[in-house]
């Protein structure tokens, strides 16, 4: 039987799949002894980006003042779906609802809509949060506070179900009830209730407005407490779908051993790993004694050529070392872009003028290059099959002008492909 095989180290046999895929014709007959081409169309495994540059467009404005140049957009966007097919589109609730009972609902979904009609995966970030929380919730009493969080979510998940369908549900709760940076609601919430009753709220929440959605607790301490924290949580029947990690890496690289002993002590929960925030640098490091990132700010932070060398190698290292381990199921990128980065760093894959910084060319090698099957040629036997041997994702089938879309699945050893 012809196959299309795509050739797959050892360590990466979990990540791929074999199938008998069986062409047939409208009327569902078999297509036999016919040419038809083979081609991915997205991944199963989520390579993400924020996409917040998507927002303006989708709703014909000028870019913001943290969006690229209105000249630099287009190249962006098209660059960014030539590598990305998870987007991360933001819901701070103080900007998303600066005034109480306005939400800025239109424009958002209509940025969801624009990518996911572009075959994109869209996420929500974040649903419940003490930072960037509403002014308007800072002096309210405890019990109003939750109230208005399970309305928030309640509200905003159900407006976007079947077009954002996961969502960072509570994020940073290790910290949360303790936070001293700015009063707000959150934590006055959790310093009363506790960590785990307050996840729960936020959990629950969403799983009522949207059943079906994948819900993920994230966070940046990646400490034994963020571990203590999810096991509290499952034992009291917390509804975790994900754990989300963040690795926002200003100070330089971590390295293979640091991150796949992160990956170890989390996998050991059996919930699949979303690598929610990852940012490496193409310029000077933030100093090490630097404890909380925002401190650092400085009125220029440039990209060298050396810095974007470094950065393409760490790219390319981290993200085989992520799609390596059987536990993560997502890794996204913190800013395509330069232009409006997180804290002014140098982290974006493009420079803010737009241009391609080598690590962007690394990260598309892999993602579009060695772990991706381009437009392929192959005969159908005399049954109208042939054998798909590839990474895990959706493919398209192409003969006579037809088109027909499959998944490739380990649960799925034989497959149909209607050609319409």
């Amino acid at each position: 039987m012809p196959d299309v095989r795509v050739p797959r180290p050892a360590d990466l046999d979990h990540r791929g799949a074999r199938a008998v895929v069986t062409v047939l014709d409208a009327g569902g007959r078999p297509v036999p002894d016919t040419e038809v081409e083979v081609a991915q169309t997205r991944h199963a495994f989520g390579f993400g980006c924020t996409a917040f540059e998507a927002i303006p467009v989708a709703n014909g404005e000028q870019p913001g003042p943290g969006d690229p140049a209105a000249d630099v957009l287009p190249a962006v966007l098209d660059r960014w779906l030539d590598v990305f097919d998870t987007a991360t589109l933001p819901f701070y609730w103080s900007r998303f609802e600066p005034e109480r009972g306005r939400p800025d609902t239109d424009r958002l979904l209509a940025a969801a809509r624009w990518l996911a009609g572009r075959g994109v995966r869209v996420k929500g970030h974040p649903l419940a949060w003490h930072t960037l929380a509403p002014a308007w919730l800072r002096d309210v009493p405890e019990d109003e506070v939750a109230a208005a969080v399970r309305d928030r979510i309640t509200r905003d998940v159900t407006a976007f179900r079947g077009v954002v369908d996961t969502w960072d549900a509570i994020n940073e709760v290790v910290i949360m009830p303790v936070f001293d940076k700015e009063p707000n609601g959150l934590t006055r919430l959790c310093a009363r209730d506790g960590r785990v009753a307050t996840a729960r709220l936020a959990f629950d929440a969403a799983r009522a407005a949207n059943p079906g959605a994948t819900l993920l607790l994230n966070d940046f301490d990646l400490s034994a407490d963020y571990e203590r924290l999810i096991g509290d949580c499952l034992d009291a029947g917390v509804g975790i779908d994900a754990i989300g990690l963040q690795t926002h890496m200003h100070q330089g690289y971590r390295g293979e051993e640091w991150t796949l002993g992160v990956l170890e002590r989390f996998a050991r929960f059996g919930l699949p790993l979303h690598l929610t925030e990852t940012t490496l640098l193409s310029g000077d490091l933030m100093p090490p004694e630097i404890e909380d990132l925002n401190d650092w700010q400085v009125p220029s932070w440039p990209s060298t050529p050396e810095g974007e060398a470094r950065q393409a190698d760490e790219v390319e290292r981290h993200y085989r070392t992520l799609f390596g381990h059987p536990a993560v199921q997502a890794a996204t990128y913190w800013g395509l872009c330069d232009a409006g980065a997180w804290l002014g760093a140098p982290a974006g894959l493009l420079r803010a003028d737009g241009t391609p910084k080598p690590a962007y060319a690394a990260l598309r090698g892999l993602v579009r290059g060695a772990w991706w099957l381009g437009p392929t040629p192959v005969r159908t036997d005399a049954g109208g099959r042939f054998v798909l041997d590839a990474y895990l994702g959706d493919y398209r089938v192409t003969a006579g002008g037809r088109a027909a879309a499959l998944t490739l699945a380990p649960s799925t050893p034989r497959t149909e492909a209607r050609l319409a």
